[in-house]
């Protein structure tokens, strides 16, 4: 889902498009016939292997079919193994060009898109890609197998024609700015996958069949539950194309997989891989050293970025009676000491997060503009009342402020909604002890929760820290079967229908969906309507920031914290950069997209 989201950013504000790309606000940075991005090396030898690690919280994988539901699929395969008919740029919000897609084209109404695809376009089985393969790939993602986040994303999708044999056009149910790239961004893969012995296979039942996609690699070795590498196709089809030139340059890309971050960190400094990006600000202080750092051989280094904040949270399930009235999840809010954290545990490395949109133009703060409030006053009874005052600021423990005064807030908030302190513990009036578990799939996250824990055992509430294995968390997640959880959102410039995916109330009761924390809302399900049906960035801005203060203010979510660079080590005798990351580059998968290998490694004295 993450070339996928990445896409969910464009709007039809022209009377007609036709273009070789598409911009959300009509301004394409790279003219029709670009060279290459600014950021790329277009130079770049090819060759070598890059050697990383998952960054897939599992021990293993059992499937090639990243989009069905149920299972794991290696890290990385969907990117590097599927195009898509537009692709984006890194140093520039809100575009894509054209990859399988030789241009596409909007109607004055908006009410679809048609995309032109190039004829040298290949799957790596050599098929060339027509449109019968994209509609195959839309309407096996919009089945009944894949996750129910593609439904809600592509709710306002009526259908896809295909025109002929390279053009198809998708319709949409009303005109919506973000649908052009939304449906440019899908996996395109090749009719022909899951065929066996002339029969197409129901796509849940296309597991370990090699995707025929027409990405840039192709699976290569794989020891399962240790590695997979994936080589780099001599013959892509796009290897000369101005969206790619610069990429893809490693011949071999090989995942390895360890269980535990101890065995990765230790895997790092032994020189088994070759980068890895850190989100440990303990293990990026004290133990991100060794002999291979003195050498010079591995670099230790943050690259800034000009990424939204995302809101990284921990999400209260209102789903539970426990966590029904708001009143009790601003209290848990209260309790949480972020200042002694980042003091005691984190070096000071981080910031806190406050709504969904922070370091974007959505964020919502002061007082409510007339436009915002024109969006909110309808809903006045619905959502809570402080939404029509200041936007929230995350509760501090920094002077004048201290956790006893927070402690104390919260006390109040809490006995106003029924809960008492009396035999031992908080009690409310059924006699019930306030007690709720949070559930991870690291055992390690026990030591950022207990100082938590011990501040609302100060309140009388228990809090039971649940490790599991990541197979069981998985399935409980999908289930929402869980109390509390922390979930790290991925932020955007340009919010959409993903949102009613994360917090829409048809979302709320479909199982695998996004939306964990349960919310039901319609004053939130318009203003998402309202986000997705902005013509102008004018009309989407009151919109966003609305949304962000009636979140915020409902206290689903605690915020958690942020970094505004990306901690990586990289083997610096075996790898090369481009001289800078593009401002809106994801880490480790810039270097997966731009870097490539140095001719020869120097050996270790």
């Amino acid at each position: 889902m993450r070339r996928l989201l990445f896409f969910v950013l464009l709007i039809w504000v022209n009377p007609l498009w036709a273009a070789h790309g598409y911009a959300l606000w009509g301004d394409l940075k790279y003219p029709a016939g670009f060279a290459h991005f600014d950021y790329v090396n277009p130079d770049a030898p090819k060759g070598g292997e890059l050697r990383l690690v998952s960054n897939l919280r599992v021990s293993t994988f059992d499937k090639y079919n990243p989009f069905t539901i149920k299972g794991s699929a290696p890290a990385y395969l969907s990117d590097l193994m599927f195009d898509t008919l537009l692709t984006g740029s890194l140093d520039e919000t809100g575009s894509g060009y054209g990859l399988l897609a030789q241009d596409v084209s909007v109607p004055a109404d908006g009410l679809s898109a048609t995309f032109k695809l190039r004829k040298e376009a290949r799957f790596h089985n050599g098929d060339p890609v027509l449109a019968q393969d994209v509609k195959f790939s839309y309407d096996a993602l919009m089945g009944p197998y894949t996750s129910p986040g593609y439904k809600t994303l592509l709710a306002d999708v009526a259908g896809l024609d295909v025109l002929d044999a390279t053009t198809v056009r998708y319709r949409f149910k009303k005109p919506n700015r973000e649908l052009p790239l939304t449906v440019g961004g899908l996996p395109v893969f090749s009719h022909v996958w899951g065929m066996e012995n002339g029969r197409a296979k129901r796509f849940d039942e296309i597991v370990t069949d090699i995707p025929i996609g027409s990405g840039p690699y192709k699976i290569g070795p794989v020891r399962f539950g240790k590695d997979i590498t994936y080589v780099r196709d001599p013959h892509y089809w796009a290897k000369d194309l101005n969206v790619r030139r610069g990429t893809a340059n490693f011949d071999r890309i090989t995942v390895k997989i360890y269980k535990d971050g101890t065995a990765r960190l230790e895997a790092l400094k032994a020189g088994e891989f070759d980068l890895m990006r850190f989100f440990s600000a303990g293990d990026w202080a004290r133990r991100v050293n060794g002999k291979r750092f003195d050498t010079g051989e591995l670099v230790k280094r943050e690259y800034v970025h000009h990424l939204p904040t995302g809101f990284q949270s921990y999400v209260l399930n209102t789903r539970r009676d426990l966590f029904k009235d708001v009143r009790v999840r601003q209290a848990l809010g209260l309790t949480l000491d972020f200042e002694w954290m980042n003091r005691q545990l984190f070096y000071n490395a981080y910031q806190r997060v406050n709504g969904l949109f922070g370091n974007t133009d959505c964020e919502a703060s002061g007082l409510p503009s007339e436009q915002e409030l024109a969006l909110l006053d309808p809903w006045r009874g619905q959502v809570p009342g402080a939404v029509f005052g200041p936007m929230t600021v995350p509760p501090s423990t920094a002077p004048p402020s201290s956790l006893r005064a927070n402690l104390r807030q919260a006390q109040a908030l809490l006995k106003a909604a029924g809960w008492d302190y009396h035999d031992g513990a908080l009690r409310n009036a059924q006699g019930r002890a306030f007690d709720f578990e949070y559930l991870d799939s690291n055992e390690s996250s026990a030591r950022v929760v207990t100082p938590w824990a011990r501040n609302l055992e100060k309140l009388g509430i228990t809090l039971r820290f649940r490790p599991v294995d990541f197979a069981l968390y998985q399935q409980r997640l999908q289930k929402f079967d869980f109390d509390v959880t922390s979930l790290a959102y991925g932020g955007t410039n340009n919010p959409g229908q993903e949102y009613a995916d994360l917090f829409g109330s048809k979302a709320a009761d479909q199982e695998d969906s996004g939306n964990m924390s349960g919310i039901k809302n319609p004053a939130v399900d318009a203003l998402i309507s309202q986000m997705t049906a902005a013509k102008t960035k004018a009309q989407l801005l009151p919109a966003c920031r609305a949304l962000d203060r009636v979140i915020a203010h409902s206290h689903v979510l605690i915020p958690q914290w942020s970094a505004g660079t990306h901690r990586m080590v990289f083997n610096n005798w075996r790898l090369d950069q481009p001289p800078s990351m593009p401002p809106y580059a994801q880490g480790e998968g810039w270097a997966i997209d731009t870097w490539w290998a140095r001719p020869a490694s120097p050996k270790l004295p």
